[in-house]
């Protein structure tokens, strides 16, 4: 068995039985040896830094190019700062990290889905006083890590997510639903929906305001 697994290694044991744990301390011994040069090694360390935990949240403007157009380039350039400056405020706020922007479009990630959506409807309140709608989108998975950047299938169901909310609305995937349960957040189901390059179909709810 130990041929057949890789890194494996077999430690046989004196004794005539295979009751461990009436003396744990050898077998105890030869475990700790074991894990501690794996983690020696770096064989877990360059594992576990390469994936994570994240909520992943995506915003962009609602008829961002028939309002450029309307405003011209230079007033439409000085409300896309303002615009920036806002969700700036708000992800300090509820301590989300800024990773992209592209145009009028966020993108940034959470530790936390509850804080994520509460930073949402957040923005979408404060910049109806620039007489803006976002619409945002969240979903929660395992991400890799690259270049200190999130990435991956999760990263891509998020943007697919945002893509499908209404303007001024909140959408998330079933599995930030889920993993905020007793929190307090309330939400409207918004049916099943295919999410574009995504396998299968994908039941999203609304953040009832």
């Amino acid at each position: 068995m130990a041929d057949k697994i890789p890194g494996a290694e077999l430690v046989i044991l004196p004794g005539n039985d295979h009751a461990w744990f009436v003396k744990p301390e050898a077998p105890a011994r030869e475990i700790e040896t074991f894990l501690t040069g794996i983690w020696k090694r770096g064989e877990w360390n360059t594992y576990e830094s390469e994936r994570v935990l994240a909520t992943v949240l995506f915003t962009d403007i609602v008829e961002s190019t028939a309002t450029a157009a309307r405003l011209g380039d230079r007033a439409w350039g000085d409300l896309i700062q303002r615009h920036h400056s806002v969700i700036r405020r708000q992800l300090a706020r509820f301590r989300g990290r800024e990773l992209d922007t592209a145009g009028d479009a966020f993108f940034a990630s959470f530790d936390g889905p509850a804080r994520a959506i509460h930073c949402a409807r957040a923005i979408s309140d404060a910049v109806k006083d620039l007489g803006l709608q976002v619409r945002a989108g969240l979903h929660t998975g395992e991400c890799e890590v690259v270049d200190g950047k999130v990435g991956g299938i999760a990263v891509h169901i998020g943007a697919r997510v945002a893509a499908h909310a209404e303007p001024g609305e909140v959408l998330v995937s079933s599995t930030v639903r889920e993993l905020v349960a007793g929190s307090g957040i309330q939400f409207r189901e918004r049916g099943m929906a295919n999410l574009k390059g995504v396998p299968g179909e994908w039941r999203l709810y609304a953040v009832d305001s």
